[in-house]
């Protein structure tokens, strides 16, 4: 987690637009929203396993 912290403190707003541009030319116009879709999903899959945890956790307290 620190590691990744300061990895992404050297990075700087030109850096992130060549990244993003690197990606874009990877995968195409066409693929990215699907990739961009895929990665939603799964951050609100995450979220909600993560709520769901903690629900059962408070219910377990009582």
């Amino acid at each position: 987690m620190i590691t990744a912290t300061i990895f992404l403190g050297f990075v700087g707003p030109w850096q992130w637009i060549i990244i993003g541009l690197a990606i874009l030319l990877l995968f195409g116009g066409k693929k990215l929203p699907e990739l961009m879709k895929g990665l939603g999903t799964g951050l609100r899959e995450f979220k909600d396993a993560t709520k769901s945890e903690e629900n059962d956790d408070k219910k377990e307290e009582k």
